[in-house]
């Protein structure tokens, strides 16, 4: 009896019937034939993304362990983790409406799942802050489109996915991800149903985290720091100590010394030490002013504001500065320039490549506005030079003004030589009359 040999490669197994079905579907096929694929994919991983997807840890030189879990027991790292994530979180996200080189706020069905209700369980807040903190932890924010079909190019929601729970590989030139939830089966997503937010450093698939990446010593140094600080604390603020004397103890003497030890070891190391026969106290511990222990913690919250882009005063850190530039309003364009714009930017790309694959009219984008708009008055005398109300030569009109401050064009205003002026009194035609 002959034996037969089995093929173990993954094969894709096509049908004709649906394939034609699907060919006028975009992304239809791709979803199609994505099941058959990802088990023997010809995909490897390097030992640090393999140890980053099973979340083991990294071992800093001061001996301490950093995980994405104990990096957010320094509050350092918790506070711009939740700054940054709460910030974009809170961020509205306006869909906007091409018409030739004007933009219109779009009355879009995708609204709601952006601001309010991303899916059932997730509210929008809390989905985009499990999304963002996954990627300034971990280094990938992953997410899943929700579709009322696997054929179906319409989206009626999404929803976070945890970063453990995905494997990124390649099959050929094209990209998949594997999910394996933990209370239900594996399945495999093609990219246009995966929402993917990387870090500096991708490479394609995967992108190292931050936080056992740049910040592995300074989160490391932060928890032994930590540590040493809970465990004299733990012992009652006391230093190690000695005592020492040039002569001899008797055996009284020693009796009297071992009876004063335990009666201060059963108070809890309090009350006064009765020394006889010459016995000083000579510390052994070195204090924290020697070890500079606050001061090495002072300096690994700047090292990890640092790694964030976040500035140390908006996480509490007041050592040196309590203001920024010229105050608030200053502070927020900072803020939202610098730090916030450099995740911005990724996720209105990613949306609108993934809803919107071809250029189309539709497309994204965060309503910063409430965080740059810190001085009204200020922002006011600007657009009144613009319009020229100051003897300046105007160089905007009020729909120019109306379209950065997110609002449309009002055919209440006209234009006269450069400059505009509003009459809500008047109709449009005796707007009109009156020029």
């Amino acid at each position: 009896m002959t034996g037969k040999l089995l093929n173990l490669e993954a094969v894709r197994h096509e049908s004709r019937v649906l394939g034609s079905f699907l060919a006028g579907r975009e992304g239809g096929v791709a979803r199609a034939g994505v099941v058959a694929l990802g088990e023997n994919s010809s995909s490897s991983l390097t030992m640090n993304e393999l140890a980053n997807l099973l979340g083991a840890s990294h071992r800093s030189s001061s001996g301490a362990s950093v995980t994405a879990e104990t990096a957010m027991r320094v509050s350092a790292a918790y506070g711009c983790m939740s700054l940054v994530a709460g910030a974009i979180a809170s961020l509205p996200v306006g869909i906007y409406e091409r018409n030739g080189n004007e933009r219109d706020t779009a009355d879009h069905d995708y609204w709601w799942m952006f601001n309010e209700l991303a899916s059932d369980g997730w509210t929008s807040f809390d989905a985009w802050q499990t999304l963002i903190l996954s990627k300034l932890s971990h280094g990938d924010g992953f997410g899943e489109w929700i579709r009322p079909s696997p054929f179906s190019n319409r989206v009626i929601g999404w929803k976070p996915l945890l970063r453990h729970t995905v494997m990124p590989f390649r099959d050929g030139k094209n990209v998949y991800y594997r999910v394996s939830p933990i209370d239900g089966p594996s399945y495999v997503l093609d990219r246009a149903d995966v929402i993917h937010l990387p870090s500096l450093g991708f490479d394609g698939l995967c992108s190292p985290s931050p936080l056992t990446y740049a910040a592995l010593e300074a989160i490391g140094t932060a928890l032994s720091a930590q540590e040493n600080a809970g465990r004299f604390f733990s012992g009652g603020a006391n230093f190690d100590y000695a005592l020492k004397t040039a002569s001899k103890l008797d055996d009284k003497q020693l009796e009297q010394l071992k009876a004063s030890l335990l009666a201060r070891v059963q108070n809890g190391g309090r009350g006064p030490l009765l020394l006889t026969g010459g016995l000083e106290p000579a510390q052994l511990s070195v204090n924290s002013k020697d070890a500079e222990i606050l001061a090495t913690r002072l300096f690994t919250v700047e090292e990890i504001c640092r790694i964030f882009g976040v500035p140390p005063f908006m996480v509490g850190h007041t050592d040196k500065t309590t203001s920024w530039g010229a105050g608030v309003e200053n502070m927020g364009i900072g803020f939202v320039r610098y730090t916030l714009q450099r995740h911005l930017t990724p996720i209105a790309q990613e949306i609108n490549c993934k809803l919107w694959p071809v250029r189309q009219k539709y497309f994204v984008e965060h309503v910063t506005a409430a965080l740059e708009r810190g001085d009204l008055k200020a922002r006011y005398d600007a657009y009144r030079t613009a319009l020229g109300r100051a003897g300046e030569m105007p160089f905007m009109d009020a729909d120019e003004i109306r379209r950065r401050e997110n609002m449309p064009p009002n055919p209440k205003l006209k234009t006269n030589g450069g400059t505009s002026a509003q009459q809500p009194d008047q109709a449009p035609g005796e707007q009109q009359k009156a020029s």
